[in-house]
């Protein structure tokens, strides 16, 4: 039953990101600073952890797809940095301790992972203009503390979720 869900749960996260600024009031924005949230990222690296390292990386791909053919105009980079994020994710929770702390740190980090690389190809490509300092105090910093404050939210209902899907797995 559990592994029925995902595709809503990973479909939700994926329509509420298009969403989330129509959804939050527009005081808190400025016209400098871009708030970018990453659900589905948090979902992907919460299910990459106390799930499946295998689904993870599947559910990277396919969303990864999506989320490149509809939002980008070039195929690949999201499809490539999603399971690559979730995968190194997976290899850095080896050594570390399995706990909601440490989980909301690691998630950070990917998130800056994933917005720095999809930055660094997007300026090799030339598909952006803007340099280093302004993508990490006017993106970058601001995305990190918008999605500190989204991973504290769904954190725990995340990992309740994942840890049943996971032995629901071992189970059959």
């Amino acid at each position: 039953m559990r592994t029925f869900l995902l595709p809503v749960l990973f479909t939700s996260c994926f329509i509420f990101e298009s969403i989330f600024l129509e959804l939050t009031p527009g005081k808190y924005y400025t016209h400098d600073n871009v708030f970018v949230p990453h659900l589905l990222m948090i979902a992907l690296i919460f299910l990459t952890i106390y799930g499946s390292r295998n689904f993870g990386l599947i559910y990277g791909f396919v969303f990864g797809l999506l989320y490149d053919v509809i939002y980008i105009e070039v195929i690949g980079i999201y499809l490539v940095f999603f399971p690559f994020v979730a995968y190194v994710i997976s290899k850095i929770m080896k050594v570390l301790q399995n706990n909601l702390f440490i989980m909301t740190i690691v998630t950070l980090v990917g998130i800056a992972l994933l917005e720095t690389g999809v930055y660094y190809l997007s300026v090799l490509i030339h598909r952006t203009g803007m340099n280093a300092s302004t993508f990490f105090n006017d993106r970058l910093l601001p995305t990190i503390i918008l999605n500190l404050v989204l991973t504290i939210i769904f954190a725990y209902p995340l990992k309740r979720h994942f840890e049943k899907l996971a032995d629901q797995l071992r189970n059959d």
